[in-house]
Formats: C-alpha cells, structure tokens, sequence
C-alpha cells in the first residue's frame, strides 16, 4: 500500500495550534467534575444559534497528543460560531472517569458535546442522557458505542492505520523475528480495532508469514507504566526484534527507554507518535521510521460537525455533508463517520518538517 512520506504543508497552521492547545489545557476544569457553565441553565441544550456552547472531553488531560487535539478544537469552535468552549476531563483514562464530565455537561445545557470515549459502552448511558436533554454528540478520536452518539469523526480508516504499522516494522527487522503490541488502554475503542487488523494482516498475509506476534500490553496512556512496560518486554521475549506502539505516550516512553538501554539500533520501534516529541529519538537512530496523522485536524472538524448538527444542517445520516472550514466538505460515511485524512509516515528526511 502507498505510504505518505510527502510534506503536508500545515506546519505553519500546526505552530498557530500549539499556541491555542496551551490555552485549552489551561481552561480545562480538571478534578472537579464540573462543568464550564456556558450552556443554557434549562438542560434542555437548545439554546439559539447565536449563543450555542461546545465542550470538548478528552480521554485525560495533560497528554501532549490530546493538547494538539484540543487545540484544532478550540481553533474550530470559533470558527464554526460557537458561542463559546470548554475543556473538561479526567487526570487518568479509566473507563468510567468521563462520567461525571457528561452528567455535568448535561446539567449546564450544553448544546455540543465532543468526547474521545475512553471505553465504548461505559460512557452510553450518561451520553443517551445527555441526548435525551437536547444535547449533539460527537465522538472523535476514540469511538463510543454508535447507538450513543450522532457521528465519529476518525482519523483515518482504521484497518490503514494498522496496515502501515506492520508494513513499517515488517520493513524494520527485514520481515522474520518476534515482535510485540504497547498498546495504550486495553478498552480503548481505537487500540484495539486497530490491532485486531493488525493480527489479521499478520495471520493472512504470507509476506509476514516469519514475524511473530508475541505479546500485547498495556500503558494506560502513562508515560511511567509505558516505559515500564517496554522494559518488561525485553526482559520477558530476550529474542524481540520489533515493538509496535499504537500510541503516543507509548511510542514516547519505550523510545527513551531504548535509547537508555542496549537494545538501542537493535530492536526496532515503530507506531504512532508526535513528531516534537520523537524526533531527538529519529535522530540518535532509536527511531528509523513512525506514522501519524495531524492530530489538530480531529479537533477543528468534529467542532464544525457538532455545529451542523445543533444547527440541523444535518443528522448523522449516511451522506450528509457539512462545511469543516479551511478543511472543506465533509460527508458522512456509513456508521456515522467521517474521515479526516490520510496518515503520514516521518523520518529523518521530513521530521524537521512538522511543528506538533
């Protein structure tokens, strides 16, 4: 499959977005589980257009990959017209700590509610809850269960992500040798379908018929236990050749720790990972090559999608479409999701390239 290795030409848009992502974690309502009282104090989220509120939920706060996110929203909400934003969320990414988040959404009448679901069905109770109040939901990131939300933006077809990260550690450690999966949550609605066609490709494919997957683990999105987790693994599979991480904190933690250990130049690592935060580890050689996509972009449309949907433009329908400002058109795909864009694959010829 074609990778994407050309220059994108956002760099000066993802310097703009860093700014705004400082101001987002700042206005973020961190430990409280209340609220940024923008919505109407009726509940019922219908306020007039003029005057509709948008409130982003991430899987957990201070995360560098989330403050990227953050950032396009908060840039597309004002765009878009929203009246005001907010940001509220979890320190950790456990299934159930978004709840109290949405309860108190509901509670202010807030007309948007965008959430990267850290489990599918935990949340679905609280966001039916918030629907039945007049709410739009928009899952972005990581998907919530379909019956409980009005569209998901993704990031990329799934099964592409997961194909270029085997094709990219196929490529690493010459297509033979075990390797293994640090992943983030292990309830994580992305991880997880993303490995599932990972496996499938490695089970199917006879090109990889000699690499062995041999372990899958879990850092809960923590930089602490991903590097202790990378550690296990080299103790546990002393034959490991390659490490995939689906993940940004992950891919993070196990560079540095790789870069700190004899394994450095000797077990490849690939993944999803930021390009500020990787590419010290590109350029020792810890790193030859990782993939993402711009995370910024995830934020800016799912703001333009909760604001057609308050505004009626559309319902979450199979062909509907919506303006998502600078970035065009947008169209509804079947599920109730709508595709940012393709991935992009950094190395040491192009990371200089990219500010995120």
């Amino acid at each position: 499959m074609e990778l994407f290795r050309t220059r994108t030409g956002r760099a000066t848009r993802a310097r703009r977005i860093a700014t705004i992502a400082a101001s987002a974690a700042t206005i973020a309502l961190i430990a409280t589980g209340c609220a940024a009282g923008g919505g109407s104090e009726s509940g019922e989220g219908s306020g007039a257009e003029g005057d509709q509120t948008i409130t982003f939920i991430p899987k957990q706060l201070n995360n560098p990959y989330t403050d990227v996110v953050l950032g396009g929203g908060e840039e597309g909400a004002e765009e878009a017209g929203f009246a005001s934003s907010a940001v509220v969320g979890p320190l950790d990414a456990s299934a159930s700590s978004q709840v109290s988040f949405i309860n108190a959404e509901t509670q202010a009448g807030t007309n948007v509610i965008v959430i990267a679901a850290n489990d599918p069905d935990a949340v679905c109770s609280a966001l039916e809850e918030a629907r039945t109040g007049g709410a739009k939901i928009v899952a972005f990131d990581s998907d919530a269960n379909p019956d409980c939300r009005d569209v998901f933006i993704s990031q990329v077809v799934a099964k592409e992500v997961a194909l270029i990260q085997v094709e990219l550690i196929a490529e690493q450690i010459g297509g033979a040798g075990e390797i293994a999966i640090l992943s983030a949550t292990a309830n994580a609605t992305n991880q997880n379908e993303w490995i599932k066609f990972m496996e499938e490709e490695l089970a199917s494919n006879p090109d990889y018929a000699d690499i062995e997957l041999v372990a899958k683990v879990y850092g809960d999105d923590d930089d602490t236990k991903s590097f202790q987790e990378a550690q296990g693994l080299m103790q546990a599979y002393p034959n490991l050749k390659g490490i995939i991480s689906p993940t940004t904190v992950g891919i993070a933690a196990t560079a540095r720790y790789l870069s700190e250990s004899e394994y450095k130049g000797k077990v490849a690592l690939t993944g999803l990972g930021l390009p500020n935060e990787m590419r010290p580890f590109v350029k020792d050689g810890t790193v030859t090559e990782f993939a993402l996509w711009d995370p910024a972009q995830l934020g800016y449309v799912a703001a333009f999608a909760g604001k057609a949907l308050a505004d009626g433009d559309i319902t979450g329908a199979v062909g509907d479409t919506f303006e998502a400002g600078e970035l065009g058109e947008r169209e509804i795909e079947e599920g109730g999701i709508v595709i940012v864009g393709p991935p992009t694959v950094f190395n040491a010829d192009n990371i200089d390239d990219y500010d995120f």
